[in-house]
C-alpha cells in the first residue's frame, strides 16, 4: 500500500476499520489496568511487601506517561503503522516476563515496560483521526474511543474473574498472546500513514513545550479533562474499599461485577463525537462537567447500604463514565483540529496532562478515605469538576469555537 499523506484525506475510514481501531485501542490499554484488583496476589506471589506494593500499579502508570511524552510525538515523524507494530511487539514480550517473574525486580521492570508498550493506543487515536474529514471526524474519534473505554472498564472485572478461576499470571498470558494477533492483524490490515514531517527527533520533542505554550485550546482542554479524569480515578480507587466495608459487605466478585457498571458510560463517547461534528463542542463540554459532579454528588447521599443507595451509587457511576468519556472525545475533537501535522504530538501532551491529573486522583482518593472516609472523598471528587466548570465559565471570552 501506498503511504498516504496528511493533506490528501479524501474519504472517512470505513466502519470495519474504525471497529478494528475501536477493538485494538481496548485490548492495548487494558494492559494498564489488569495488575490493579491483582496487588494483593501479585505482591505475595514476588516476595513484595505490602508497603511496596503500590509500585506494581505506578510503574505502569510511570511507563505509559514516559511513553506519552517520549513514543506517541514520534507519530509526527515515523510510518505509524510500524510504529504501532512495534510497541506492541514490546508489550507482548513485557507480558510474557511479567506472567513468568518469580522476583519483584524482574517483576517491576516488566511492569514499566507494558506500561511503556501500551502507548500504542495513542498512536492509533490520531490515526483514525487523519483518516477521517472534518464532517465525521468527530464521530470517528468517538467510536475509536468508545473502544478504549470499554477496555479500561472491562479491565478490572475481567483480570479479578481471571484470577479467580486460573491464576493471576493467566491474565499476563491471555493478554500477551492477544497483543501478539493484534500486532499481526494491524502490520497485515492497516494503510500505510508516512507523515510528511522531517523534524529530527530532539526537535520534535523541544517543539512540544513551544507546542503548549502557544496553543491556548490544547491547555485548557487537558486541564478540563485532568480535572474530571481526577475524579474518575478517585472514585475507582475508593469505591472497592467503600462496598467492601460494614456498609455494603461486598465481596471481591461483587466489587468485579459493579465494575461493569461502568461500561455503560461508554455509550457518551460516540454521542459526544457527533456533537462536536455538529459544532456543539462547548455545550456539551459544559454537559459533560456537569454530569461528573452530579456523579460525585449523588454518593454523599448515601447513608447506609440499603438497595436505593446501592442503586444511587450504580446510577453515580454510569453518569461519571458517561461524563469523562464525553469529555475526552469533545477534548480530542477540538485538538485534532488543529493541523493534521502535529495531532501526535498534540495527543500525547494532552494524554500526559490529563493522565497526571488522575494519578494525583487516586493518590488523594486513598489519603482521603483513610482520613476522612467516603463523604470527605467524594467532597474532594466534586470539588475538582468543579474547579473545571469555572474555568469552564471564562472559555466564552477567548474562543469563539473549541
Amino acid at each position: 500500500m501506498s503511504s498516504i499523506p496528511y493533506q490528501k484525506v479524501e474519504k472517512s475510514i470505513s466502519t470495519w476499520a474504525i471497529l478494528i481501531l475501536a477493538t485494538a485501542c481496548g485490548m492495548i490499554v487494558a494492559n494498564l489496568y489488569y495488575a490493579q484488583p491483582l496487588v494483593g496476589l501479585i505482591s505475595s506471589a514476588i516476595g513484595l511487601s505490602s508497603g511496596a506494593a503500590g509500585f506494581i500499579v505506578t510503574l505502569t502508570q510511570i511507563g505509559y506517561g514516559i511513553g506519552l511524552l517520549f513514543i506517541v510525538p514520534l507519530g509526527d515523524i515515523l510510518e505509524n503503522r510500524k510504529l504501532v507494530v512495534a510497541s506492541l511487539f514490546l508489550t507482548t514480550a513485557a507480558l510474557v516476563i511479567a506472567a513468568m517473574g518469580k522476583s519483584s525486580a524482574l517483576f517491576l521492570t516488566a511492569s514499566l515496560f507494558i506500561g511503556l508498550g501500551s502507548v500504542a493506543a495513542q498512536v492509533l487515536v490520531p490515526y483514525a483521526a487523519h483518516f477521517s474529514p472534518d464532517a465525521t471526524r468527530g464521530r470517528n474519534v468517538g467510536n475509536v474511543m468508545s473502544g478504549l473505554l470499554l477496555g479500561i472498564m472491562l479491565a478490572r472485572p475481567v483480570s479479578s474473574m481471571v484470577a479467580e478461576y486460573m491464576g493471576w499470571r493467566a491474565i499476563f498470558y491471555i493478554s500477551a498472546g492477544l497483543i501478539f494477533v493484534l500486532a499481526l492483524v494491524l502490520a497485515k490490515l492497516l494503510p500505510v500513514r508516512q507523515p510528511l514531517t522531517t523534524t529530527k527527533y530532539l526537535a520534535l520533542l523541544v517543539s512540544m513545550l513551544d507546542l503548549l505554550h502557544s496553543t491556548p485550546i490544547l491547555r485548557r482542554r487537558a486541564i478540563y479533562h485532568a480535572c474530571v479524569f481526577g475524579t474518575f480515578s478517585l472514585f475507582w480507587t475508593t469505591v472497592p474499599l467503600f462496598l467492601t466495608s460494614p456498609v455494603f459487605h461486598f465481596s471481591q466478585k461483587g466489587v468485579a461485577l459493579f465494575a461493569l457498571v461502568g461500561v455503560f458510560g461508554a455509550i457518551a463517547a460516540p454521542i459526544a463525537g457527533r456533537l462536536a461534528d455538529r459544532g456543539w463542542i462547548r455545550p456539551a463540554t459544559g454537559f459533560a462537567l456537569a454530569l461528573v459532579i452530579i456523579s460525585a454528588f449523588l454518593p454523599l447521599l448515601i447513608k447506609t447500604g440499603s438497595t436505593f443507595s446501592l442503586v444511587t451509587l450504580v446510577v453515580a457511576a454510569i453518569l461519571l463514565d458517561m461524563g469523562v468519556s464525553a469529555n475526552l472525545v469533545l477534548g480530542q475533537r477540538a485538538i485534532f483540529s488543529l493541523g493534521a501535522e502535529i495531532r501526535s504530538r498534540l495527543n500525547g501532551l494532552f494524554m500526559a496532562i490529563f493522565f497526571i491529573g488522575g494519578a494525583v486522583g487516586s493518590a488523594i482518593g486513598g489519603w482521603a478515605y483513610v482520613m476522612g472516609g467516603w463523604k470527605v472523598t467524594m467532597l474532594i471528587g466534586m470539588a475538582l469538576p468543579a474547579m473545571a466548570m469555572i474555568y469552564y465559565a471564562t472559555e466564552k471570552m477567548y474562543f469563539k469555537n473549541v
